[in-house]
């Protein structure tokens, strides 16, 4: 290895490939180029109940509160298998959806363990050199910093892309005191294209290269805690955890998504909804060990499993919604099985309903049985 901050850097990006990375780019310490509008952005609500977001604002500004004499971000996209096909037709199977980065062990941890293995590497190198790793957690701006060190473009549909990885990677950081010689950005290749725009199912893309977090089916499905918007359920459609219809319409994914074999795995992202509607705390633990899935925490999971559901108008979901309705030890799981109910209808999903209003005594599930109802 040479002396030289560009010998360096070919070292780190010859490591950064053996361990798995697609790309690997370096950007200076910094202030954020789109500083301005995280502001606005926070101001306008548009984190929904994502409020980590705003406490750690400072950091995000100013990665040196992070790392005290931090010079270089390095910046990392590890890439994971686009999805498959879904089925023809979900509503008569009764599938649901799962955005396809859940699939397999949690990200998280792989890729963290990958990052390690690079810093040790990096203090073999430069020993004394101080590093500091982040794989979608901390208060890092990760999508400015990997356009800042042409990892990629920020997309129309806010998620970095690059031409030949689409949009389907992860971002990784570490961020060190190292000074190394920052690669030249990637321009902006989405041109007038408004296909993200145009397909996303809830308009959570506002058009300006921004997302309103509180209409995003990933946001409803994974970060959000309480009941879903009314107005918004329908346009969830099957997705249980996460969505990826904005990747999956984007030009740039055509390549990925045509590669067959290579996609991931169907059976786990498009489970049978009817089965995870009967997995009580311990069995949602069991199937979901290890995985990215935890974070919807099992009322969550299982309140997007009774939209989708009711969003089938299959009258074969009627009977595990009714047991839902009459069972589930959550109040959000049983009114949202119970909003799912009037949506498909029918005399057995009435009967079901008006005997749940009898027996409930959660003022928030009646209040949805009621409506149901109604």
């Amino acid at each position: 290895m040479t002396g030289t901050a560009a010998g360096l850097g070919a070292d780190i990006r010859h490591a950064a490939q053996q361990l798995g990375f697609a790309r690997c780019g370096f950007a200076p310490v910094v202030r954020p180029p789109h500083a301005a509008f995280l502001g606005r952005w926070l101001a306008a609500g548009q984190a929904a109940g994502m409020s980590y977001l705003e406490r750690g604002v400072a950091a995000r500004l100013d990665p040196c509160q992070l790392l005290p004499g931090a010079r270089t971000i390095i910046s990392l996209a590890y890439p994971y298998l686009a999805p498959p096909s879904p089925p023809t037709d979900w509503q008569q199977e009764l599938r649901g959806r799962m955005a396809a980065y859940a699939v397999g062990a949690d990200y998280h941890q792989v890729i963290g363990a990958k990052l390690r293995d690079l810093a040790a590497c990096i203090r073999v190198w430069r020993p004394g050199a101080l590093l500091r790793v982040y794989v979608d957690t901390g208060p890092v701006l990760e999508r400015e910093w990997g356009a800042g060190s042409g990892v990629g473009w920020f997309g129309r549909n806010t998620n970095l892309l690059h031409a030949a990885l689409g949009s389907y990677f992860f971002l990784a950081e570490l961020l060190t005191d190292l000074a190394l010689d920052p690669d030249s950005t990637v321009p902006d290749r989405c041109g007038s294209c408004t296909r993200c725009l145009d397909g996303c199912p809830t308009a959570a893309l506002r058009g300006s290269y921004d997302l309103d977090a509180r209409r995003c089916i990933s946001y409803l499905t994974i970060e959000h805690r309480g009941p879903i918007p009314r107005d918004l359920r329908a346009g969830m459609g099957n997705w249980i955890f996460g969505c990826d219809v904005c990747q999956e319409v984007c030009p740039w994914n055509e390549r990925l998504l045509r590669r067959g074999p290579e996609t991931a795995d169907a059976v786990a992202l498009q489970p049978f909804l009817p089965e995870l509607l009967r997995l009580d705390e311990a069995a949602f633990r069991r199937r979901f060990r290890g995985s990215a899935v935890r974070r919807s925490k099992r009322e969550g999971l299982l309140r997007n499993v009774t939209v989708a559901l009711g969003n089938s108008g299959n009258p074969r979901a009627v009977e595990p919604l009714a047991g839902a309705l009459r069972g589930d030890p959550s109040p959000l799981v049983r009114g949202h099985a119970a909003w799912a109910l009037g949506m498909i209808g029918g005399g057995t999903a009435h009967a079901a309903l008006r005997a749940a209003w009898r027996a409930e005594v959660d003022a928030s599930a009646r209040a949805e049985i009621e409506q149901a109802l109604g």
